[in-house]
């Protein structure tokens, strides 16, 4: 394991004015963004659409890393390139999705714990060798009536540690990827308070793993009230409460955070992220979305070989506009001009 690389990669995920590009949605989730196209989702138009976001024109001024998923990773372009060398020859970092799903846990209702460890080693030995040079994991953590409980946390925390240093030794960067939902009807302030256990929960088990935290990347959750609590916080009080979280549990030493969009419209998730870049912080905070990125791009495409250079202009411009948020100077009147 080769500290100065893995710290010298991380760097370059979170790179001022770049984030990164979740395309890693499992066989389930991609069939359900393409049934919202009325496409079928079969292994060729998995490797078109894929195809059209990774070659769309300028994206590596915005984009500083691509998360694969298993067959992403193994598919190529139409013009024969794995997709993996494509990526890094436009200076983009290739990444794996490598966690398995959320699963019951065993005797806790409505609490999950992500599967993935069995094997691990072997499997990230062989992405490193299909190009891969960092990771994901995913920790789910719900909120709810007696939910989350403190061993839910630990055990999320724990699996998530073992894979950051899983990683490590293979010479690749973990994403480390704790999610508390927004999916209840919760407050902002119950959002900060279980963020906050769970931040403080995964850096324990991460120092117990003997992480080496110059050599990985955070990826949480912004602090934000649930969606279906009938008076959401406002976009100043999103950023507010999430840098205070971030700043009580987050080691000054981790490169850089790259938040997820966790269900929040395209546009929160940029303005958010913009209001956040607007105060001093010790590390890089950036972007690492899926759908927030994908959402309008699909919706142009629209899986029609007329619209293909439609929706590359799309995600381009989605991901500019995200670009401009790490800087702080994305506003919402931006919308209009740029589209």
């Amino acid at each position: 394991m080769n500290h100065q690389e893995l710290e010298r990669i991380a760097r370059g995920m979170v790179v001022k004015g770049k984030g990164i590009l979740a395309a890693d949605e499992s066989s389930g989730t991609i069939k359900k963004r393409f049934d919202s196209i009325n496409l079928e989702s079969t292994e060729a138009h998995r490797q078109l659409y894929r195809e059209m976001l990774f070659t769309a024109p300028g994206i590596a001024d915005s984009i500083s890393g691509v998360i694969l998923y298993d067959e992403t990773l193994r598919q190529k372009t139409r013009a024969g390139v794995p997709f993996a060398d494509h990526l890094t020859q436009l200076g983009i970092i290739p990444g794996i999705k490598v966690d398995t799903g959320a699963k019951a846990l065993a005797g806790f209702p409505n609490e999950t714990i992500t599967e993935g460890l069995d094997g691990l080693r072997e499997r990230l030995a062989e992405y490193h060798k299909l190009g891969a040079r960092f990771a994901k994991w995913r920790g789910v953590i719900d909120i709810g009536a007696g939910f989350p409980t403190r061993f839910g946390i630990e055990a999320n925390a724990h699996a998530l540690a073992r894979y950051a240093a899983l990683c490590q030794e293979q010479g690749i960067v973990p994403i480390v990827e704790p999610e508390v939902l927004m999916d209840g009807d919760h407050s902002i302030e119950r959002c900060e308070s279980v963020t906050d256990e769970v931040l403080c929960e995964v850096f324990q088990q991460l120092a117990a793993h003997r992480v080496y935290l110059e050599g990985m990347v955070l990826k949480p959750n912004m602090v934000i009230s649930g969606k279906k609590n009938a008076s959401r916080a406002g976009p100043q009080q999103v950023a507010d409460a999430t840098v205070r979280c971030l700043r009580r549990w987050v080691p000054a030493a981790v490169p850089g955070i790259a938040f997820l969009s966790g269900g929040q419209s395209t546009t929160d998730a940029t303005l958010h992220l913009s209001l956040m870049n607007r105060q001093p912080l010790p590390w890089a905070l950036t972007f690492s979305y899926g759908r927030a990125l994908q959402d309008s791009a699909l919706k142009a495409w629209g899986g029609q070989a007329a619209t293909f250079a439609a929706g590359q202009r799309e995600f381009a411009r989605r991901a500019g506009l995200n670009s401009l948020a790490t800087t702080g100077k994305y506003t919402p009147d931006l919308e209009t001009q740029a589209a």
